[in-house]
C-alpha cells in the first residue's frame, strides 16, 4: 500500500467510527431506550436485563450505522483535505481525482462486504436472544399462542433432514392444522406428507387424513398412501412450537429462502420477507454507494466545513431512507416486485454517485 493511500485511509478512520458512535446513539436513543423505559415501568424489568437488552439491540442499529458512517467519513475526510489546500497539492502533483478516490471506494466495498457477513452471523442471532428475553423474562410467556404459518425444522449432522409446515397452530388446544412434512436424504426430497391437523396427545403429535408421497431422485412421485390417523414425526411439545418460531429479522439469509420456499408451495404470499432478504443485501451495499456520492461532494472546498459535512449526511440519509421506507412499502404491498422496492433507493444512489463523480472529476 502507498503512502497516499494509508495517508487518506488514516483520514477516514476517525470520522467513521465517530460516525458509527453518533448516528447509533441517535438511533438508540429514538427506539430501544424508549422501549426499555417501559418495560421498567410496566414490568418491573431489572437493571441487568435491560443492559442484556441494550447490548442485543447494539448489532442490528451498527448495522444500519455503517453506510452512515461511511457517508459522512467521505464527507469530512476530503473535506478537510480540500480546506488546507491538500487536495489541490495532489492534484499538482498528477493525480486524478479517481486515484485520490480509489483507496475510499476499496475501502468502501470492504465495509459493504463486512456489513453483509455481520448482518447474516451476528445480527440474527443477536435479535433472536433480544425477543426471547422480551417474551420470556420480561413479560413472562407473552409469545401469542396461535400463530399462522408455523415451520418446524430438523437438522441432523448439519444436513436438514426435514421441514414441517403448519399453515395454523394453537398452542392451547394443542393443534396444529394444514400441515405438510418434507423429508430429505442427502439435501434430496425423498417424502412429502400432507394432512388436514395433527393434535398432540399422549406425549406425541397424530396426524389425520392425509396423504404421503414418495419421490424419486429427479422430482417424480413414486407412489402414494393415503391415511386417516398416523404418528408425526415431530418431538417438540406445542410450547417449544411456539417458543422456536422466528421473525424475520431473526433469520439468516439460507432460512429466509427456506421459509419463502415454504410459503410458496403452499401459495402464501411472500412479499413481506422477500423485502427482507433482499434487504440484507442492498444495506450493506448502500456503503459503496454513499462513498460515491460522499467523496465527490467532499472534494469541493465549499464543504470544508466539518459542519455542513455532517449537514450534508443527514440530508442524504434522510432521503435515502426515506425513499427506502416508501419503496420497502410498495414491495411489501405488492405494488412493486419485491427485487426492484429494495434496489430502487440504491439505484438512485448509483446514478447521483456517477453524476456527483463526472462533475468532480472535471
Amino acid at each position: 500500500m502507498r503512502i497516499l493511500d494509508r495517508y487518506i485511509l488514516k483520514e477516514l478512520l476517525g470520522p467513521f467510527l465517530f460516525g458509527i458512535c453518533v448516528f447509533s446513539s441517535i438511533l438508540v436513543g429514538t427506539g430501544p431506550l424508549f422501549r426499555i423505559a417501559q418495560y421498567i415501568s410496566q414490568y418491573g424489568a431489572s437493571v441487568w436485563t435491560c443492559a442484556r437488552l441494550l447490548a442485543y439491540s447494539l448489532p442490528g442499529i451498527i448495522a444500519l450505522t455503517f453506510p452512515m458512517a461511511v457517508l459522512l467519513s467521505s464527507l469530512m475526510a476530503f473535506g478537510r483535505l480540500s480546506s488546507s489546500s491538500e487536495i489541490v497539492t495532489m492534484k499538482c502533483g498528477g493525480l486524478s481525482f479517481y486515484r485520490l478516490a480509489a483507496p475510499v471506494f476499496i475501502l468502501a466495498f470492504a465495509i459493504s462486504a463486512f456489513s453483509m457477513v455481520f448482518n447474516e452471523v451476528i445480527v440474527p442471532q443477536a435479535n433472536a436472544a433480544y425477543t426471547y428475553i422480551v417474551h420470556y423474562e420480561i413479560m413472562k410467556n407473552t409469545r401469542p399462542k396461535t400463530q399462522e404459518h408455523v415451520i418446524i425444522k430438523d437438522i441432523a449432522g448439519g444436513k436438514l433432514k426435514r421441514l414441517t409446515y403448519g399453515r395454523r397452530f394453537d398452542e392451547d388446544l394443542s393443534l396444529m392444522q394444514g400441515i405438510t412434512i418434507q423429508e430429505y436424504e442427502n439435501d434430496t426430497l425423498v417424502r412429502i406428507e400432507n394432512a388436514e391437523k395433527a393434535v398432540w396427545k399422549d406425549g406425541g403429535w397424530t396426524m389425520f387424513n392425509g396423504i404421503i408421497y414418495d419421490m424419486t431422485e429427479d422430482g417424480r412421485v413414486e407412489r402414494t398412501m393415503k391415511f386417516k390417523e398416523q404418528a408425526m414425526p415431530v418431538e417438540k411439545v406445542p410450547a417449544e412450537i411456539s417458543r422456536d418460531q422466528k421473525n424475520k429479522e431473526e433469520m439468516t439469509i439460507r432460512e429466509l429462502k427456506q421459509h419463502i420456499a415454504i410459503l410458496k408451495r403452499e401459495q402464501v404470499r411472500t412479499s413481506y420477507f422477500e423485502v427482507e432478504l433482499h434487504q440484507r443485501l442492498a444495506i450493506p451495499f448502500a456503503c459503496f454507494i454513499f462513498s460515491l456520492i460522499g467523496v465527490p461532494l467532499g472534494i469541493q472546498r465549499q464543504r470544508s466545513s466539518s459542519s455542513i459535512g455532517l449537514g450534508i449526511s443527514v440530508i442524504v440519509i434522510f432521503i435515502y431512507y426515506a425513499v427506502m421506507s416508501m419503496a420497502m412499502a410498495l414491495g411489501q404491498g405488492g405494488s412493486l416486485p419485491p427485487l426492484v422496492a429494495v434496489w430502487i433507493p440504491n439505484l438512485l444512489g448509483i446514478i447521483a454517485g456517477v453524476f456527483f463523480i463526472h462533475q468532480a472529476a472535471k
